[in-house]
């Protein structure tokens, strides 16, 4: 491919959405010289990293060096790969992997606090173990999702990137086969590179049901807690100029109530003495299992179960959250959402299990529990991870409530624009396209079919984002005329 290195461009860098992937992209391209232009189709910046609670997973980091963890990327692209069969793209995720203690500095160099202090969940700021990682490598900011936002964006003014609000881009701009642009209200704005940081596909129904299947097992009660902007930009883009998509079928639900409306900080949390049984009436998990293997738990016992309780536990529900409310349980019975039974047995009916089953489960969960050692699926260990005490009260007070546990949150989309290890977009015929890069939910190849501990999303888009922005000011500098003119 022939390609034109004496063509003037508005930019050298145009970056593609304002989430945290392209806010990392446009000051990463600025501080390594690039003239930048960062494009949001909505009516603010953040995207859905701006909604989250600012977690990201990271190796070999001065914060867990300063708490004594040991790490290595070496480790965690081992956990990485093995966790997701193997199935996601090597080279790229050893890239992320080996890029996220890094990641971890740059951050803290541009002034976002991440306390070197154990914290016991995503929302207390420092280090902690959120997900299936066999380390601690959960970074949480102070300020959380919004925390990191605000520092990055103050870095992008601070280093003069244009920004435009409500700037949806209709297409790229090919010319010899290169990237060198994009299309804005039908008018062109040209620069030496672009990055797609557009955001993942949660917000738009139709292309869910294409490119996440598995979250029509929810119905009607699944709930979308990604940014509205996150409309799946890049497969129009993918299938406009023939690029290649990675990651189809995969993507995060959490597991909840199906009445349950919104994310755990404003739903509440279920009760701690509670069973969650399969379709057989049978103990089929740990009912506190990570959020990133809990829908794999569900698909193998028919893509639901149920979960079970008692009245004691109903009324220990705190108060004042939206879903998980010992009044709102009871609406919810009068709506027939949550069955209701005097005895186990006649719940059993109601749920259409074999009764007999759903009381040896229930008698066994009370024995286990009232000794704090879950022989079966290890729960006691999940609990003391929390500070939990794993001895639970029994379930043997009438009456009794079952709830469908589903697959109900979507909270991110793994189909992207398939990457190289140095985040340059893929075509299908397996070659890099000049001038076109990815990051964020809209790169493909490391977001697998497993959520990766916790954080995960947050740091693909900031790890992809930085190099992306860095490739792409590096390619801007090859190009430049004034490069040339030195180099004579």
């Amino acid at each position: 491919m022939s390609e034109s290195h004496s063509m003037e461009y508005d930019y050298d860098v145009i970056v593609v959405g304002a989430g945290g992937a392209g806010l990392a992209a446009s000051v990463s391209a600025a501080q390594a010289g690039a003239r930048v232009l960062l494009l949001e189709a909505e009516g603010e910046i953040g995207g859905s990293t701006q909604l989250s609670a600012g977690l990201l997973t990271a190796s070999a980091t001065s914060v867990q060096e300063s708490l004594g963890v040991e790490d290595s990327p070496l480790r965690m692209f081992q956990h990485y790969m093995d966790l997701n069969g193997w199935r996601v793209r090597p080279g790229p995720v050893r890239m992320f992997c080996e890029e996220s203690s890094r990641v971890v500095d740059w951050l803290l160099e541009l002034g976002v606090e991440i306390p070197a202090q154990v914290s016991r969940s995503a929302h207390e700021p420092g280090l902690t173990r959120a997900g299936v990682e066999d380390v601690w490598r959960g970074h949480v900011p102070k300020d959380q999702g919004y925390g990191l936002v605000q520092v990055l964006d103050k870095a992008r003014a601070r280093l003069d990137v244009d920004l435009a609000l409500g700037s949806r881009v209709e297409d790229l701009v090919v010319r010899d086969g290169a990237v060198c642009g994009v299309v804005l209200e039908g008018e062109e704005a040209t620069a030496a590179a672009v990055v797609i940081a557009s955001g993942g596909l949660a917000a738009d129904a139709d292309l869910v049901r294409r490119f996440l299947p598995d979250a029509e097992i929810a119905g009607d009660a699944l709930f979308v807690v990604a940014a509205p902007g996150s409309r799946g930009d890049h497969i129009g883009i993918a299938e406009r100029h023939d690029l290649a998509l990675f990651g189809q079928g995969w993507g995060l639900l959490l597991v909840t109530a199906e009445f349950q409306r919104y994310h755990h900080w404003q739903s509440g949390f279920p009760p701690a003495s509670r069973i969650n049984v399969g379709l057989d009436g049978r103990r089929c998990m740990d009912e506190d299992a990570p959020y990133a293997v809990s829908p794999g738990i569900l698909k193998d016992h028919g893509g639901w179960v149920w979960s079970v309780f008692d009245d004691n536990a109903r009324t220990s529900l705190p108060t004042g959250y939206a879903d998980w409310d010992a009044d709102r349980i009871l609406e919810e019975v009068a709506k027939g959402v949550v069955l209701r039974a005097d005895t186990l047995e006649e719940l059993a009916g109601l749920m259409h299990v074999p009764a007999d089953h759903l009381v040896a489960s229930v008698t066994r969960f009370n024995e286990l529990f009232a000794e704090g050692v879950d022989e079966d699926f290890l729960r006691h260990e999940s609990l003391a991870a929390k500070g939990a005490d794993p001895h639970l009260a029994p379930i043997g007070t009438g009456p009794f409530f079952a709830v469908r546990m589903l697959p109900a949150e979507l909270v991110c989309t793994h189909t992207g624009l398939e990457v190289d290890a140095s985040t340059r977009v893929l075509g299908t015929d397996g070659r890099a396209v000049p001038g076109l890069y990815a990051a964020g939910e809209a790169a493909g190849g490391i977001l697998g079919e497993r959520y990766v501990g916790g954080g995960n999303s947050v740091a693909h888009a900031l790890v992809l984002g930085r190099v992306a922005g860095r490739e792409a000011a590096a390619r801007a500098a090859a190009l430049s005329p004034r490069t040339e003119e030195v180099s004579r």
